[in-house]
């Protein structure tokens, strides 16, 4: 019999450890697996099974999918660090104006009408354009969670105050899901151990000693109450 398991996929910068961790300490004979997804395929590996649910960027097709949103991510621009925007700590859409802007063929924000003069050429990765950012051919508009993956000493990035933010969400197949992707949604909503909807064990039964000594300990600390001493009187010298 195939020993219970759970894989979780998880699109380039997003961080699921805490969850995995969170999984290992409750159900440590159920082996959770992390697999690293293409943005673009992400939802498609979830309806084609091939990953139990998946941590991905919006906007994407979710169509047959339910989404549990997780959060919103910030949107920065990558330069090299002897670019002039570094010398800023925070830069607005219009610092981006006649900058030229290298637009991956994975691209992942969705920003209607984003500043700068996109560069005709695409390059296919998000992972590529960092290099040609490295070699002084344009900035670079992604979310901070890429630009921190893909640091190099130099490049830097700063945030863009009035960017479009990118969004992350839990998908999982649209219905009643399986017991363990229900759990593994309840730790990802922080659901503690003890809820009703979690699958925690039950604490274990005592045994009959035991029972009999948490009896006595009932009944002495109950006597103590009873016979609590009243003022101590002071002598007379």
């Amino acid at each position: 019999m195939t020993p219970p398991s759970l894989t979780l996929g998880y699109v380039p910068g997003a961080t699921p450890a805490k969850w995995a961790r969170t999984w290992a300490e409750r159900h440590c004979d159920v082996r959770l697996t992390l697999r690293a997804v293409a943005a673009a395929d992400a939802a498609d590996d979830v309806r084609a099974g091939t990953v139990d649910v998946a941590l991905l960027r919006l906007p994407t097709d979710t169509s047959g999918l339910s989404l549990i949103p997780l959060y919103e991510e910030t949107t920065v621009a990558v330069v090299p660090t002897d670019h002039l925007l570094s010398a800023a700590d925070e830069i607005t859409a219009a610092d981006l104006d006649g900058e030229r802007i290298l637009l991956p063929l994975d691209d992942v924000v969705a920003w209607a009408d984003a500043p700068g003069a996109p560069i005709e050429h695409r390059p296919e990765t998000t992972a590529d354009a960092i290099e040609l950012v490295a070699a002084g051919l344009g900035a670079l508009i992604v979310p901070q969670s890429l630009a921190r993956l893909y640091h190099r000493k130099d490049l830097t990035y700063r945030p863009i105050a009035d960017a479009s933010t990118c969004a992350v969400a839990l998908a999982f197949p649209h219905g009643p899901p399986s017991a363990l992707v229900e759990e593994f949604t309840g730790i990802v909503r922080g659901r503690k151990p003890g809820s009703s909807r979690g699958t925690a064990q039950p604490a274990p039964k005592r045994t009959a000693r035991e029972k009999t000594l948490a009896k006595q300990a009932a009944r002495a600390a109950a006597g103590k109450v009873a016979r609590k001493p009243g003022p101590t009187k002071r002598r007379r010298p």
